[in-house]
């Protein structure tokens, strides 16, 4: 992998977020978990470049994201788009997900990501909140009810992108 600036990422984040996915990937106690997401946010916050990801309360990762300072976005190459499909649905609280996807574990200090991966953002975590139902505006209420009919709220991280790694 190859360091690049942030300033000089030519992906379109719409499609790298939306279309083209990543794993959020974090670790604990020696343990490293990811999951699909394609809702997330790049940008600039607070004067930093940044990335927004949002985590549901019951999934796995939250847990891994919450106990440490950094986490890893990975965008894997679109052939590896079965693994994906498969972090997005399977739980690492019931199966091993890193040795059944047969991805490979790098760290960029402590920080994991995928070898596989064609970018990688390594962020370090600056704030977390919960969504809440009264801060919607009364005209997205809809939202609510299409995105959290069942109560699982996702909870917003912005971190600060400190590395971009690209494929050579």
């Amino acid at each position: 992998m190859k360091e690049i600036k942030p300033e000089e990422l030519k992906e379109n984040p719409f499609t790298l977020i939306g279309k083209d996915w990543m794993l959020i990937t974090a670790e604990k106690e020696s343990k490293v978990n990811m999951m699909t997401a394609s809702w997330g946010n790049l940008g600039i916050m607070w004067g930093k470049n940044a990335a927004t990801i949002y985590i549901r309360e019951s999934r796995y990762t939250k847990d891994f994201v919450d106990n440490g300072d950094h986490f890893s976005l990975c965008v894997l190459p679109e052939e590896m788009r079965d693994k994906l499909n498969y972090c997005g649905s399977a739980s690492g609280r019931n199966e091993d997900k890193v040795s059944k996807t047969g991805l490979t574990v790098e760290h960029d200090g402590q920080v994991p990501y995928f070898a596989e991966s064609r970018l990688v953002l390594v962020c370090r975590k600056l704030y977390a909140q919960e969504l809440k139902a009264d801060c919607f505006d009364e005209k997205a209420k809809g939202i609510i009810d299409a995105c959290y009919a069942k109560g699982d709220w996702h909870t917003m991280y912005i971190a600060e992108v400190e590395k971009v790694l690209v494929k050579e």
